[in-house]
């Protein structure tokens, strides 16, 4: 059975940085596209970056744009997310979610994702 395991999260004050991972286990990771959500508590999970299974293309939402960083390693198959310059803004718990296709479709639909970690706080603080 599929299963995906993050790590890395915690507190760090704004403008601090971050790498997240994302371990997968009962799959080969390189036909399957990976996305990174979080949700902020009282707020509905967002969509934040997606890599395509080849790692050759990645998107991410506007408010991360030029300071995460998705990227992957299949033969560990293990996804990663590079957070730098984080602000308050970016404090929630963050997931790593499998689909079955090969590229990232559009618009971060949880529905397009059957798999999803357990989570990882991060909390971003001074």
């Amino acid at each position: 059975q599929l299963q995906l395991v993050e790590s890395g999260g915690g507190l760090v004050q704004p403008g601090g940085s971050l790498r997240l991972s994302c371990v997968a286990s009962g799959v080969t990771l390189n036909q399957d596209a990976i996305g990174w959500f979080r949700q902020a508590p009282g707020k509905e999970r967002e969509g934040v970056a997606c890599i395509s299974a080849s790692g050759s293309s990645t998107n991410y939402v506007d408010s991360v744009k030029g300071r995460f960083t998705i990227s992957r390693d299949n033969a560990k198959n293990t996804v990663y997310l590079r957070m730098n310059s984080l602000k308050p803004e970016d404090t929630g718990v963050y997931y790593c979610a499998w689909t079955p296709y090969y590229i990232c479709r559009t618009g971060y639909k949880v529905s397009d994702y059957n798999y999803w970690g357990q989570g990882t706080q991060v909390t971003v603080s001074s």
